[in-house]
């Protein structure tokens, strides 16, 4: 299964958060640069993450963002249901509008299942344990940040 762009943004300016130095506030900008990705998109993204709880933000000259309790708790699989808008897992369309199949389709149950199987298998996976510190020092020597801050 593939993640769209949005959701693997948010992933990684999530894990940027997560390896920052104790309570480092951390740009939109600093993130977008972090993760190699338009600054709008990040915005975008970073947004949403505040919306459902997983970041914190201070606003002012020395503001920036930060994992929240929620965040630094929360698993790939609970962060990617939250951010996958599409409300099926095909696109049950044909050129003359839906599908002539869509009706009690077993293929779009099966595939509901497969997608919760994905999201299930990455329920054990906490976002603020995947980031190391060999991975993350040249990130944030990029940005700005002393690895050992």
């Amino acid at each position: 299964m593939k993640i769209n762009a949005f959701a693997d943004v948010s992933l990684r300016a999530l894990m940027v958060l997560a390896a920052a130095p104790g309570a480092t506030l951390l740009t939109t900008q600093n993130i977008a640069d972090a993760v190699g990705t338009p600054y709008n998109h990040v915005s975008k993204a970073m947004a949403r993450l505040r919306s459902l709880g997983l970041i914190e933000v201070e606003r002012g000259r020395s503001g920036g963002s930060r994992l929240s309790s929620v965040g630094r708790r929360a698993t790939v699989g609970q962060v990617l249901r939250d951010l996958d808008t599409r409300t099926d897992a095909a696109d049950c369309v044909a050129p003359g509008g839906e599908c002539p199949l869509i009706h009690e389709c077993r293929l779009r149950v099966a595939l509901a299942r497969a997608r919760e199987a994905f999201y299930r298998e990455l329920d054990g996976v906490v976002v603020a344990e995947l980031p190391g510190s060999r991975q993350m020092a040249p990130v944030f020597q990029l940005i700005g940040l002393r690895p050992g801050l």
